[in-house]
Parts: C-alpha cells; structure tokens; sequence
C-alpha cells in the first residue's frame, strides 16, 4: 500500500515550513515509522549531493537525516538555482537542464510533472508516510493556475494540509485568515489545521485569538510551536546567521555576503567555538580589519566579482589581504581569489574578466557541471593533517601553480590552493571536521596573541542528531499529533 501523507504549507516564505517538516519526519520516526521528506519545486541557492552526484535542495538533504535515510534526489525533483534577478538554472532529477528565465520556466514548468508525480510515487511505494513542504505561500493568487508545489501538487497526491503562521514577524491571524480566504472552496476542505509558529510569551494571552481564528476560518488550530533555537540547516536561514551574533568571541571572522551567495551554511560550524565570531559584510564600510576574511561560494562568480569591484569590496579585500589578514576562498569565492576568469561558452557572463590576483589560478567555466562527495585530508597550514568530508558543487575547472595546493582527496586528486596567508578550495562542509575548526581556530589566536583551547570535539553529524531529538520533542509537545494522524488516515487510498 502507498504511503500515507501530510503536507506543510506556509503563510509566506520563512514561516518556518522547513523545520516544521524535519520535525514531523522525526516524530514519524521515532513512532516507528518508516518515512521521507518531499518538496517537488525548490528555489534555493542552499545545495546538496546525493550519494550519486546528484544535486537536492540542502533543506531536503537535512529532512532526510532526519527521517534517519540518506538523502535521495526524489525528495526534491526540481531545484531552481537563481542566477540573476530574472533567471535560475534550472535542475530536474539532480541533473542540470538549463537556464530559464522566469517567463521561460512557467511556460514549461507543467510539463514536469510526470517527473515530480514519477519521484513522489516512488517514494511512496517505499515509505510508510510522506511528509510534504510546500514553497512560499498558496494564497499567491496570480500563479495558482500553474501551481506545483503548493495546493496544485496537494490535489495531485491528495494530500491534507497543515497551513503554519510565523508569529514572530507580527500579524499572524491577519496572515492565516487572509490565506484562508484567498483558497479555493475545494482548497479549503485541504486544510487538517493551522499552526502558530515561533510563538514566545504566555500562551494563554493568546487563547482568545485562537478561539476566533478557528471560529473566522472553520479551521482547527492544531498547535502553537515555541520559538526554538536549533541548529540546522534551512532554505532561509541566511537572513537569522546575517542579523544575529550571539556571542562575541575574540577572533573576528568576516564573510562576504555576496549578491548570489551559496551554501552559506559552510560556516555555521564556526559558531561553535566560544573564540570565533562570525559576521557577514556586504558594504566596505563594514569589514573593519577582522582576523579572517571568508569569500563563500556563489551561483554567479563573474556577475558576484564585479559586485565586487563596482561596490568598492574589491579594493578593501586586497588592501587587508596587503596587511596579512588571511583570506579564504570556497568554491566561486576560490575561483574569485585567481588571476583570471575565462567563460567562452556564456555559462555565467561571456568573456574574461580579471580576478583578485591573490592566487596564481585560471578558472575556465566548462558546461559541465561537478557534483561530487569527497573526503580528504587538509595539506596546508593552518588546517595541515585535518581530516576532511565535504561535496563539491561548480561550474569550469581550476589550474593553479599556487606552491601548495588546500587538500588532498581521498582518491588522490589534489584541490585548491595555497599561497602565503590566502587559501582557496572547492570543497563545501570543511567546517564540518572539529580538526578544521580548532586547528583553524589555535592558528588565528596565536596570530592574535590570545590563547585559544580545543573546544569543539563533538563531531557535528552527532550534533544534529541532538538538534532533530530537540526539534522533534518540542513540535511533538506543541501539536495535537493525534489529530494529525488522523487527518492523515482520512485521505489514505
């Protein structure tokens, strides 16, 4: 027998759907079930690698972990990758079909639904239930017609649906009540309940609003989900890592925040050690002289390099890199630290441009695209001997005559480069190693005369573990479960 189904969906983009669906794939779980994550449209510059070389969206690869199965691209069939304002490359069955622009893709976008219909029914016949996210908000009216991923993907699997509300940001009865009213008839009957998201405070001031949200939508509130501070892994999580600094550690990490930038949850790790602090420049003005400065990876290198150079970041960059402030380059940002960039088949911006020059490197943008897992250990200082495991994911190839290169992969290939205080890499997750985070971490504290111990030990696949049974015993304390179990059994086929 299929699976059984339930689906989340959002008042508007970062309502918190990603985590709400991680949690229920671990409660699921831990109910002795076996389940899977799918989301069948994803925006997002926040990628992963399947085992396969396959390319997902990083949320679903995190709602795969925690569903306790390794990542599968039927999770999430289509990936649109935004390259400019009005363009995405577009990424079907983890495999690159090309670059659209918006008018582009909605024209073809229907024609891809045997391929999410083929990825979901497969997990289906696999699992024991499916847990659904939706995208944005299903109140936007204007593209219902052509909908995929909201409640045009529900009718199409049959789904029920929970409608989530961040509460945080203000106005969540107003958000709730308007989705509601902005549904379909058909759509409506969809709707298993609501649910308030990121609530802090007392509860019971909230009571009377709950009573008239179910009376104005004839739609059960199911749970009000606490404000919870877990580490992992989100579609929007960018805008809480850029506005937040919990902690104020004495060595000064300063990341570039790139008009394309990706993967950014390379970095997360580095908040783990009590010595580093991590905050994110997009201006001049506000990269003072910190201890490291990270160039991230991006989804347009040439467009995000003359970002760099029009905004004035560019001259800034080499002038710390002249007063030996180390300077770290992953993936577009390692391609970005080169001499010279080449794209003669228009990948990203037809022609050459010059790079930063701090590396001795030539990068030539190719249509073929790596996607790879990798695990190697690190040849340079400061991170010499550290083992790594990360993924690769880039356009073009990258010769370097740099005097050291960053790692060494496992199967012999040497990655990067390294020269004097800069050092660049195509390798996504290397904080990912404690070895990498420490090493990089006593290096930078000797820099700055300051004594820095060993304090990250735990390995972070252990940590997540702990972040998803904390998720997952919240959301479950917060929602009605019985009832959602039962929402899902009235739609079983």
């Amino acid at each position: 027998m299929a699976a059984e189904c339930i689906m989340v969906q959002g008042t508007m983009s970062g309502a918190g759907k990603s985590l709400l669906t991680a949690a229920l794939c671990r409660i699921f779980l831990q109910d002795g079930l076996r389940v899977a994550p799918f989301k069948s449209q994803n925006m997002a510059l926040n990628s992963y690698v399947t085992p396969d070389g396959l390319e997902l969206g990083r949320a679903q690869a995190m709602q795969a972990e925690a569903a306790g199965l390794e990542c599968d691209v039927r999770m999430n069939p289509i990936l649109l990758k935004p390259s400019s304002e009005m363009g995405s490359q577009v990424i079907v069955n983890g495999e690159v079909r090309g670059q659209y622009s918006a008018q582009e893709y909605f024209r073809i976008k229907k024609t891809l639904i045997p391929d999410i219909l083929a990825a979901y029914h497969s997990l289906a016949e696999e699992n024991d239930v499916i847990v659904i996210e939706g995208a944005g908000s299903p109140a936007e009216i204007n593209l219902r017609e052509d909908d995929i991923v909201n409640m045009g993907l529900a009718e199409l699997v049959d789904a029920p649906v929970l409608l989530a509300g961040d509460i945080d940001r203000g106005g969540v009865f107003a958000q709730l009540y308007g989705t509601v009213a902005l549904l379909r008839p058909e759509e409506r009957k969809r709707l298993a309940g609501l649910v308030i998201n990121k609530f802090r405070g007392d509860l019971s001031l909230l009571q009377p609003g709950l009573r008239q949200i179910e009376e104005l939508t004839n739609v059960p509130v199911l749970g009000v989900v606490p404000w919870l501070k877990v580490d992992l892994d989100e579609e929007d999580s960018l805008a809480p890592m850029l506005s937040s600094r919990e902690k104020q550690g004495e060595i000064d990490i300063a990341v570039i925040r790139l008009p394309h930038i990706s993967n950014f949850t390379d970095f997360a790790p580095l908040r783990d050690h009590p010595s580093l602090s991590l905050r994110f420049a997009d201006r001049p003005e506000q990269l003072g002289r910190p201890d490291l400065l990270i160039l991230p990876g991006t989804k347009n290198t040439m467009g995000d390099l003359l970002f760099l150079r029009e905004s004035g970041l560019e001259k800034e960059i080499l002038a710390l890199a002249a007063q030996r402030v180390p300077v770290l380059g992953i993936c577009g940002g390692y391609q970005m630290l080169g001499e010279e960039l080449q794209d003669p088949m228009g990948i990203e911006l037809e022609g050459e441009l010059r790079g930063l020059g701090l590396l001795p490197c030539r990068t030539v943008f190719t249509e073929q695209k790596t996607r790879t897992r990798v695990t190697g250990s690190a040849l340079c200082k400061p991170f010499a001997g550290a083992a790594l495991e990360g993924y690769e994911i880039h356009m073009g190839t990258t010769e370097s005559r740099a005097s050291m290169p960053f790692c060494r992969f496992s199967d012999g290939r040497e990655d990067g480069a390294a020269e004097g205080l800069v050092f660049g890499t195509y390798l996504h997750g290397i904080f990912d190693s404690a070895e990498a985070v420490n090493r990089l971490a006593l290096w930078l504290g000797t820099r700055k005369g300051i004594t820095v111990r060993d304090s990250v030990t735990e390995p972070r696949s252990a940590y997540r573990q702990r972040q998803y049974k904390l998720l997952a015993d919240a959301v479950r304390a917060s929602l009605d479960m019985g009832r959602i179990y039962q929402a899902m059994e009235a739609y079983r086929h």
